[in-house]
């Protein structure tokens, strides 16, 4: 309990540091942050009734207070250019990063984990020495050059997939759950999913091989053996349950990262995620939608940082005995 407690502090503090930087940093830039609101068409009086109308004519730490308070609220602000409060645009796109992000990690992680525990096995033969080069210029490759690569093959030569959206110009569900196990959702979600998850597979596959190669030398792994198990069934149900606990916190913290790290590839698909509404926001200078996705991008990579904490020290009762010592 006092490890919780800990974390949840730690957690706490984090988060008002990302807070306190998001209010600051879009205040104290050269200018105002209504200057792509205001044009010379309007009046000294009039300007200044939009400063008042967004509080910005006030002092500093009476609009940090405010700003405080509102996010305690649940409040982010109204968007400049789209009119509409930012917390129903950002609510409008995080579904539909989260299910990229998820989509792509599963895929990622189930093949890396396979494939490591496989190379391990097959450790200093050309298998291995062919399959890890291929891997780290694969994991090097940008995001967005994979996804111009799929782009040109499967959406614009061969026709098989979506060039780009979550859905087909028209098409309407009674839900978003009736949307995401639709034919239509899943064949837009393809490209995206697989360009991420080649950049994703890098990481579980190379931490899979490491983890395998040292748990392989255990002492319980020594007496599978001498028990005349299959060299398979040692790996599988011995070896590779052991090395998979390094595996599972990256996943965790994998979703956070991944969550604000999708802008790249929200863009080249045009995919209406929290990344590419990040990128708008920015290019047209609306700084509440950015600073709502900036810090819902932080919010959630601070989340999963702290569940992968607390999973690690369930997991694996050596973490909390050596923190007690």
């Amino acid at each position: 309990m006092r490890q919780f407690l800990e974390r949840v502090l730690h957690t706490l503090l984090v988060l008002w540091a990302v807070v306190t930087i998001l209010f600051l940093m879009f205040r104290l830039m050269p200018g105002s942050p209504l200057a792509a609101y205001l044009n010379d068409n309007l009046s000294e009086e009039q300007q200044q009734l939009i400063l008042q109308q967004f509080g910005l004519d006030r002092p500093l730490y009476e609009q940090y207070v405010i700003y405080l308070a509102n996010l305690a609220r649940g409040e982010l602000g109204v968007s400049f250019f789209q009119r509409r409060p930012v917390v129903d645009i950002l609510m409008e796109a995080f579904p539909n990063t989260i299910v990229l992000t998820l989509a792509s990690l599963v895929v990622a992680y189930i093949f890396g984990v396979i494939a490591g525990a496989f190379l391990a096995w097959r450790r200093d033969t050309w298998i291995e020495k062919t399959a890890v080069p291929i891997v780290l210029a694969v994991r090097a490759a940008p995001e967005f050059w994979v996804g111009m690569v799929l782009l040109a093959v499967f959406g614009f030569g061969l026709g098989w997939l979506p060039s780009g959206g979550t859905n087909s110009p028209g098409a309407a569900y009674d839900s978003e759950i009736e949307r995401f196990l639709s034919l239509d959702f899943l064949r837009h979600l393809a490209l995206p999913m697989l360009t991420l998850a080649v950049y994703l597979q890098g990481l579980p596959l190379l931490l899979m091989r490491s983890n395998m190669l040292e748990v392989m030398h255990d002492e319980f792994v020594t007496m599978a053996r001498m028990k005349g198990l299959s060299e398979w069934s040692i790996v599988i149900r011995h070896a590779a349950r052991n090395a998979l606990l390094p595996v599972l916190t990256a996943f965790t913290i994998g979703v956070g990262i991944s969550v604000g790290g999708n802008v790249v590839v929200e863009v080249v698909f045009s995919w209406p995620g929290i990344g590419r509404l990040l990128v708008r926001a920015v290019s047209s200078l609306d700084y509440p939608l950015a600073q709502g996705a900036f810090l819902l991008i932080a919010l959630v990579f601070i989340t999963m940082n702290f569940i992968a904490d607390m999973l690690y020290v369930l997991l694996d009762p050596r973490v909390s005995h050596a923190r007690v010592a």
